[in-house]
């Protein structure tokens, strides 16, 4: 079974920089407890990483790297301390698009790792392949939305897949592109899926728009949201119906407040 779930797909790595996409390899000798991982991006944008549980309910590791000059990167995982027994899942994600995420699986039982060498591409060998593929998945995807009250130290991130034997992996992206926050989760057996993500702490005092990620794959499964995040509290943006009502009052209080004016005024 390890040797089936640790298959390698493939053990080529260019030795440059990709014209899109990105790869990703995950290399460990038998019984060691560190996990490398390597890789190169066609972006050059920071790298992050989440490492979940094989039980899909813990974030055991995070990191976060940048490219070199040749879109190269690497990082170091110690897995003495990862007390579950089985296949650890390990993103490696840039952007908002699904050819700059990869996902693999690392086998690891009493803290040592299993011999590994695995490889992935973002992008397919075929990109007929691709297009085929996205055309008959357009029907399905992820969703999400979140809803926060104003003040509030709680963002509640409410959604839908149409993937519900798969788990979602949710990442925070500060407004200077730090990763303050991963978590995971299943998805109930009619998609529907919700989550509460708690700010403020040092991760959460740089002021401005956090990026909420929910991944569970290529697109259509993967989405994003938007939250304005002031001393570590939520501050809602205004929907459209409020916009509405909030240019409705001022033009009613401008109106009255004209008609007042006129009813005052002295009639000769």
């Amino acid at each position: 079974m390890a040797v089936a779930l640790m298959s390698v797909t493939s053990i080529h790595q260019d030795a440059f920089a990709r014209d899109s996409g990105m790869s990703l390899t995950a290399t460990a000798a038998e019984g060691s407890d560190i996990i490398s991982i390597t890789g190169d991006t066609a972006s050059n944008n920071d790298v992050t990483f989440t490492v979940i549980s094989p039980d899909g309910g813990n974030v055991v590791a995070i990191g976060q790297v940048t490219p070199d000059s040749n879109g190269m990167f690497s990082i170091d995982f110690n897995c003495s301390n990862w007390t579950q027994n089985g296949v650890y899942s390990i993103t490696a994600s840039q952007q908002k698009s699904s050819i700059y995420e990869i996902t693999l699986g690392v086998e690891v039982n009493d803290g040592m790792a299993t011999s590994t060498s695995i490889t992935k591409n973002s992008v397919p060998d075929s990109i007929d392949t691709y297009k085929a593929d996205v055309e008959e998945e357009t029907a399905l995807g992820l969703n999400i939305t979140a809803n926060a009250v104003e003040g509030s130290d709680t963002i509640e991130i409410t959604g839908n897949t149409s993937k519900t034997n798969e788990d979602i992996t949710f990442t925070v992206i500060a407004p200077n592109g730090n990763l303050v926050s991963a978590a995971q989760l299943s998805p109930g057996s009619d998609g529907d899926f919700a989550i509460d993500i708690t700010t403020g702490g040092p991760l959460w005092s740089q002021d401005g728009m956090y990026t909420v990620n929910a991944n569970q794959g290529n697109a259509p499964f993967n989405d994003s949201v938007e939250v304005e995040i002031v001393d570590g509290l939520v501050v809602p943006e205004f929907g459209t119906i409020a916009a509405m009502i909030l240019a409705v009052a001022i033009i009613s209080i401008i109106v009255v407040s004209a008609k007042s004016r006129l009813s005052i005024m002295p009639r000769y």
